[in-house]
């Protein structure tokens, strides 16, 4: 029987009660609030809270007249006496077996019903269920989340003959063995959906690795095993040390401390540390910025340690109870040297004590697990091993010679450095075996595209270069994989991956100090000068390459030539460009895409052809472009000589900045249309990545960048690159990639719709006339407006003085590109390069511009000051749009 199957009859009155309830509990949160910020304060307002709630309760209970044979039982967190601020009060009606009087049980249900709406009239907010002893063995014989919450029943009021009754059944029916190994699936899916981390940018202080459930489901089997209720319990059967038990009271205090001012702060049930509430609750702990650090990431680093902490003790207790479940700690075990042996697939420590007598096996732990076959993980001798040697890791440890040849030897391995480092850093050896790197463990990064912490994201980066150099991930990115396998020494790149971010968060350029702590690791570890050099001009430069390829006019041979003298050597190149992409891949699952990718191999490819010893030649560059596109034409079945009367009317400037696939699409498109009066619009799916590549071929004429930006906003299309070209007869010839968050790039038929959509709705958007329409207001997301990035504008002459470079960073919103082309448009500024780069939520977009009022100061600052305006999160109002005197580029 369900509560929604009861007959509901509403309390003669329930206004005194909910106002006392209502009072009680705001008075409980505000004492709570207004005291220290420590663990005992939220353990007493969760208890507190338990009693306001049973008071209540039992108080709704007797007045509904419920007949004495039922019990009342408070079951999950309520049942464990542990009420936060705004959980659910979990209950659960306990019935006696049926009745064959139909009066009685129809008594029953009214008075059951009356009671349940009684609790949501006064405030409670209940979730119900009603059950026989019976219904709820058959239960969670089914759910073990309804086994789990039965575990953790306590007695409220009623008949307590029939709870214990209850609990004597609920026992019996529980196996163990099949519960612990439910349970373990159900924490593993768990993690998965939170990512396999403690250290997301907006962890789940409940859910997420190390919370408070990592917690409940080592005292869920331990109970379910008869092995204790308690931490002290669990001590006691020697589970557990009792300097563990002394850390993990204090890491539970903290999340719990967190998890409760959380509630109380956001005045609902939320669990997430979200962005909008994390300062908040950091300034209710008293928190302040300190040291370049915001008072949220102050708190954030206090939860992520506490996280990390839980997360060590919990493998460490799972593996433990299930050994002693199974009977595994006493099977017999393979010698692998005279300090570690293999117990079924886990590393295990010869002797409890092998760290503290030898330090020098802590790093040999992770080499070994490396080096031998069927070694899956650690066992928990070994991790608890581990975590009470972490002190043994001191200045005297990283200075020994050995253990700097054994981390070199790790990084060294043909294989397995992956998970190799990161259960170094899960276990805390990786930042104290590496000091600097522990400055950045659990360290957030508020700038919009990074997903994860410093130190997930440089393990991240590790992983990926660790990818190039697999066979089995080859499909991934080939490129990549061809030029790492052709890479000596892998782990050059390892080392940079290590170092690239590492100096994140002390202010100052991160690579420039990133490259001062490497060139001391590799002095101390003793790599040689030619690589040493590399690794250090990796992590100073590590940026360089994303920044060329999407920022600058790779057309131009200046730019190539200078790049090159950049690197000096065509391995430096490889190195480079290989810790760029692994860095953009481990930056967001957002911030990457192909279009960036070709970006990156086609200037590699510039690159490298200047490397080898061939000056830059464009004219023999677009001889040879030339001869390409007249191949693919001729294979399309063009007659010879269909590109010629467009391609006569074409600037070099136009070979050089499209390959020869984009030469010959044009071609074909526009042989029959090269003096047009219309504008030719045509699209095609995206030979690179997702989304469309769409031409368009008009006389040009005032605003026609900005209306068609203008469509494409209005479309929901984002624009990820732009090449701008005016012909000698004055025909704009402009060429867009643009994606549809709408539209699956395997829907084929999606994206037939789509080309239709864009080349008829854009050709009738150019042919509107009037005024420019106002750029839409678009909202920017949660996200930004926790962490708002200052819009700016730079605009400078290039190293010619021939051309203008206007940068623009802002947060990323829709109508922006539209909104920076309007200003552009009313200045009659000339777009001949657009580069758009959108990283997660912050745009970065770089425009080659010209035009007579870029030469004077004064209409300079104005153009600069309304591009502000017009980027800014809520742009004011912009000036009317007068009309153009003379076509604008």
């Amino acid at each position: 029987m369900t509560s929604a199957e009861l007959i509901q009859t509403p309390p003669a009155s329930a206004a005194p009660l909910r106002a006392r309830f209502r009072d009680g509990k705001a008075a409980l949160i505000a004492h709570f609030l207004q005291s220290r910020a420590s663990a005992p304060a939220a353990a007493r307002l969760t208890r507190a809270l338990t009693r306001h709630a049973d008071a209540a309760l039992t108080e709704l209970w007797l007045a509904s007249g419920t007949p004495p044979g039922a019990a009342l039982v408070a079951v999950g967190g309520y049942g464990r006496g542990e009420l936060f601020p705004h959980s659910d009060i979990d209950v659960l009606v306990l019935l006696p077996g049926t009745s064959s009087d139909e009066a009685a049980n129809a008594a029953l249900s009214a008075a059951i019903g009356g009671f349940i709406t009684a609790c949501w009239d006064v405030g409670l907010e209940i979730g119900s269920s009603v059950r026989t002893v019976a219904e709820c063995i058959t239960e969670a014989r089914a759910d073990v989340t309804v086994q789990t919450a039965m575990l953790e029943s306590r007695f409220v009021i009623g008949a307590r003959r029939l709870f214990r009754d209850f609990r004597h059944a609920t026992d019996a029916a529980l196996d163990p063995l099949a519960f612990l190994r439910a349970k373990t699936l159900e924490m593993r899916q768990r993690h998965v959906k939170y990512e396999d981390t403690p250290y997301a940018l907006e962890p789940n202080c409940k859910e997420s690795p190390g919370g408070l459930r990592d917690l409940q489901v080592v005292t869920w089997v331990a109970r379910g095993a008869g092995l204790g209720r308690t931490w002290a319990e669990l001590q006691a059967r020697g589970l557990i040390t009792p300097y563990e038990v002394r850390r993990l009271q204090k890491h539970e205090g903290t999340i719990k401390l967190v998890r409760a001012r959380l509630h109380a702060i956001a005045g609902r049930r939320e669990d997430r540390l979200v962005f909008d509430l994390q300062t908040a609750v950091a300034e209710s702990f008293g928190m302040k910025p300190a040291k370049g650090q915001r008072a949220s990431e102050v708190l954030m680093h206090r939860y992520y340690w506490a996280a990390k902490a839980v997360s060590q003790l919990n493998k460490i207790l799972m593996l433990n109870i299930e050994e002693r479940l199974t009977g595994s700690e006493d099977q017999p075990m393979r010698p692998i040297n005279e300090r570690f042996l293999d117990r079924g697939g886990l590393l295990e420590v010869a002797r409890d004590d092998l760290y503290l007598a030898d330090r020098r096996a802590i790093l040999e732990t992770f080499l070994i697990y490396q080096q031998t076959p069927g070694i899956k993980a650690l066992s928990a001798r070994t991790l608890r091993a581990l975590y009470l040697a972490r002190d043994k890791m001191d200045t005297e440890f990283r200075h020994d010679p050995a253990v700097r040849a054994q981390f070199m030897q790790i990084l060294k391995q043909p294989a397995g450095q992956t998970h190799a480092f990161r259960l170094m850093n899960e276990t805390s050896v990786l930042g104290r075996t590496l000091w600097v790197f522990r400055r950045i463990v659990g360290r957030m990064q508020h700038d919009l595209f990074h997903a994860y912490t410093v130190d997930q994201h440089i393990l991240m980066v590790l992983r990926n270069i660790r990818r190039f150099l697999i066979p089995e991930h080859a499909h991934e990115y080939p490129f990549c994989s061809q030029l790492a396998a052709q890479f000596d020494k892998p782990y050059v790149l390892y080392i940079a991956a290590l170092f690239h971010d590492v100096a994140k968060g002390r202010g100052g350029d991160h690579s420039v100090l990133g490259a001062r702590e490497v060139r001391r690791f590799c002095r101390e570890h003793h790599i040689d000068g030619d690589d040493a050099a590399l690794i250090e001009f990796l992590v100073r430069h590590h940026l360089t390459m994303s920044h060329i390829a999407q920022k600058e006019d790779l057309s131009d041979p200046e730019v190539i030539s200078a790049f090159a003298r950049q690197l000096g050597s065509p391995r430096a190149l490889s190195a480079l460009y290989l810790l760029t992409v692994a860095d953009i891949r481990g930056t967001s699952p957002k911030v990457w895409n192909a279009w960036k990718g070709k970006l990156l191999e086609d200037l590699y490819r510039l690159t490298l052809r200047v490397l080898g010893g061939a000056p830059p030649n464009m004219d023999a560059e677009i001889e040879a472009r030339k001869l390409e596109a007249r191949h693919r034409l001729a294979l399309r079945s063009a007659l010879p000589g269909t590109e010629q009367a467009l391609w006569d009317t074409l600037e070099v400037s136009y070979f050089a900045r499209h390959d020869a696939a984009e030469i010959a699409w044009h071609a074909r498109s526009l042989w029959r249309h090269v003096n047009t009066s219309e504008s030719v619009v045509s699209a095609r799916p995206s030979p690179v990545g997702d989304g469309l590549q769409v031409l368009v071929y008009s006389p040009d004429h005032a605003d026609l960048f900005a209306r068609i930006c203008g469509y494409f906003d209005g479309a929901g299309f984002s624009i990820q690159d732009a090449k701008i070209h005016t012909s000698r007869a004055r025909y704009a010839l402009d060429t867009f990639q643009v994606v549809h968050p709408a539209y699956d790039a395997d829907d084929k038929a999606g994206y037939r719709d789509l080309i239709s959509l864009v080349e008829t709705g854009l050709a009738q958007a150019l042919r509107a006339e009037g005024p420019l329409p106002e750029p839409r207001r678009g909202r920017v997301s949660r996200r930004v407006r926790s962490f708002p990035v200052t819009p700016r504008v730079s605009l400078r002459p290039d190293e010619r003085a021939q051309r203008w470079i206007l940068s623009v960073s802002t947060s990323d919103r829709s109508g922006l590109l539209y909104g920076i082309a309007r200003v552009l448009a009313r200045h009659h500024v000339n777009l001949q390069l657009a580069k758009i780069s959108t990283l997660g939520e912050r745009v970065e977009d770089t425009f080659l511009v010209d035009g007579p009022a870029l030469q004077h100061n004064r209409e300079q600052l104005d153009i600069e000051t309304e591009l502000l305006d017009a980027i800014a999160p809520t742009p004011p109002a912009p000036p009317a749009l007068p009309a153009p005197a003379a076509p604008l580029r």
